[in-house]
């Protein structure tokens, strides 16, 4: 008895994802400005650490391997910034670059996640 391989699941876009795009677009924005507020406040340090955790997806993308590798993976989660900023609320450190880099970073996944740029197959 020979079975035929079943076809790949083809993710279509349910009722859900235009709503799912909002927001996340709507949260994006929401932690841009924050981001913004933090950096003005702080000054140049968390101005940088903004901007380099922004591109981060980015930087871990050219480091790895076309598919995108284990680390372009890892970044690309929320609960990795999410952690950094709730640690950084609730813990000892005081440190703002810190706290904007977490901002920045988990911005840049919502920007993603907005423009339909979820987490790639490996």
């Amino acid at each position: 008895m020979t079975t035929e391989p079943a076809a790949p699941r083809r993710r279509t876009p349910g009722v859900g994802s235009r709503s799912r795009r909002i927001a996340w677009g709507a949260f994006a924005l929401f932690l841009a400005a924050f981001a913004v507020f933090e950096s003005q406040k702080y000054g140049l340090p968390t101005t940088v650490a903004a901007l380099v955790f922004f591109v981060l997806p980015d930087l871990t993308r050219l480091a790895g391997v076309r598919p995108p590798g284990t680390l372009h993976q890892a970044v690309n989660r929320v609960w990795i910034p999410l952690a950094v900023l709730v640690g950084y609320t609730f813990g000892p450190i005081v440190w703002p670059p810190l706290f904007t880099a977490g901002l920045a970073w988990l911005t840049r996944i919502a920007l993603d996640r907005t423009l339909g740029r979820g987490l790639a197959s490996t």
